[in-house]
């Protein structure tokens, strides 16, 4: 056991208050700064930590971004979802390949480099892409596979790599990705014009049960594929036992083809940091908790920069907008590498300190959730709805979409299009004008909502994108002609 390594463990689990539920943080500080997550740092981490060392290893070995074997300092995963295959990923995996004289899987004897696979990283409008450590890197060709290597090789500093910066907030020096938005459709919730503030004003001016009522009111229904009542939920847990609630936000993103949230989270964090401060006012939290897939960590410097400036600003923390009595503040948890950790019990569990396993239901979070205690999760783009609702009225927000499903929706639009990107639509739009919008008006065949939805053949295009009939959670991924759909 080296003396670095345990005075590392011992100072991480030192700032985080020896607390056994940060677990992740500490094992994900661990895995970067040394590697891998040795059987010596699970020992030191579970005597700091004061638990088991079982629990600890389970941990390490459950989620995809941690090993106990040493990894090398860059790791390059190539995205093998369905769309980056189509878009060429196997071409480009082959010339990482052979430009680094490693298999996938393997680590180069120099232990510079490391080559993996990985699920859908949420760049499908721009694959095929790649995860170099925590840079991102798209719209890859076999050449620039091999000219990335050679660039490593020189430098190893994968930051080097972003030569121009996407649209939008990508070019902020804290984002600094070269990713692109591509917005393609700006509706009129998630990207009108806001005014920072307002909603929580807003807000704070009525009971709990009031902001309750309004959200549903406006019969806002959760944007991340369920669809469940979001006022309802937050009533359930405003009334559950117990002294200790809590706000958490989904934005592990992992369901293949879906890339509007990780839009979201670079263009309107703010929107949702509102939304999650008017939950956790409408319910009695004071703390809420963004679970941030471990694919976008790139963002997490530039959302922790802006919950700062919200607490300057006096929008969160002690009394809130002057509202006395009213304490309320966010933290960021990473997540690292877990599609099951999108099933909220299993994203409990990862804010827990645990392996992401789901858990069994009843009881449902409202009653029991993080840390035991009653407990809301909502979506990323839920709780944008969520601000615009207080900050310009639930009957505003129902003049757009159907009965059954009000407001608008964001879709990911990725495949065989000339528009990839993401729009905001009304619900009650059809397949095939969905199609049109999108330049992918030849399609074979549509699969809505990722792995877990429906494919929809031509007959059905007629079919609407509402929850009564096409329900989705945003991914649309569009397969053209010549596509052998067995295959995909």
């Amino acid at each position: 056991m080296s003396d670095a390594l345990e005075s590392f463990v011992r100072k991480t689990c030192a700032e985080l208050g020896h607390d056994r539920t940060r677990m992740m943080d500490v094992v994900r500080a661990v895995q970067t700064q040394f590697g891998c997550v040795s059987n010596a740092a699970m020992n030191l981490i579970a005597r700091e930590l004061k638990t088991h060392r079982v629990e600890v290893e389970s941990v390490v070995s459950f989620y995809a971004f941690f090993s106990q074997r040493q990894k090398g300092k860059v790791i390059i995963r190539v995205c093998d979802d369905v769309i980056d295959r189509m878009a060429g990923a196997e071409l480009v995996a082959k010339a990482f390949s052979e430009e680094l004289g490693i298999g996938f899987g393997q680590t180069s004897a120099d232990g510079k480099f490391s080559l993996e696979w990985t699920p859908c990283i949420g760049m499908c409008d721009q694959a095929p892409a790649a995860l170099i450590n925590d840079v991102v890197v798209t719209e890859l060709t076999g050449d620039r596979a091999r000219e990335i290597v050679r660039e490593l090789r020189n430098h190893m500093d994968p930051r080097k790599l972003v030569r121009r910066h996407g649209d939008g907030n990508n070019g902020h020096e804290l984002v600094n990705a070269m990713v692109n938005n591509n917005i393609r459709k700006r509706g009129p919730v998630i990207f009108s014009p806001t005014n920072r503030g307002e909603a929580i004003r807003k807000a704070l001016a009525m009971s709990p049960a009031e902001v309750i009522r309004a959200v549903k009111t406006a019969r806002l229904r959760g944007r991340g594929g369920a669809g469940f009542p979001c006022g309802m939920k937050w009533e359930f847990t405003r009334a559950a036992p117990g002294d200790r609630k809590f706000v958490l936000c989904n934005a592990d993103e992992g369901e293949p083809g879906t890339f509007k949230d990780r839009v979201i989270l670079t263009e309107l964090p703010d929107r949702v940091f509102a939304g999650m401060t008017i939950a956790g006012y409408a319910i009695g939290a004071q703390t809420g908790i963004l679970y941030l897939r471990g694919e976008y960590a790139y963002l997490r410097a530039f959302l922790e920069d802006t919950l700062a400036k919200r607490r300057a600003d006096g929008l969160l923390g002690k009394n809130v907008c002057g509202k006395p009595g009213f304490d309320f503040d966010i933290r960021i948890q990473m997540g690292a590498g877990a599609y099951v950790c999108g099933e909220e019990t299993a994203l409990i569990s990862s804010c827990e300190g645990q392996r992401g396993d789901p858990k069994n239901r009843p009881p449902f979070p409202a009653q029991k959730g993080y840390l035991g205690c009653p407990t809301v999760v909502n979506n990323v783009e839920t709780l944008c709805c969520v601000t615009k609702i207080l900050e310009e009225g639930p009957a505003t927000f129902c003049e757009y979409g159907t009965q059954g499903s009000s407001g608008t929706k964001l879709l990911s639009i990725s495949g065989d299009c000339t528009r990839p990107g993401v729009y905001e639509v009304p619900f009650g739009l059809t397949v095939t004008e969905m199609l049109k919008m999108a330049g992918g008006e030849d399609a074979i065949a549509v699969q809505m909502g990722g792995a877990s939805g429906q494919m929809v053949p031509p007959k059905d295009f007629g079919r609407k994108i509402c929850y009564d009939d096409l329900a989705t959670g945003g991914s649309v991924m569009i397969f053209g002609p010549g596509r052998d759909l067995l295959k995909v």
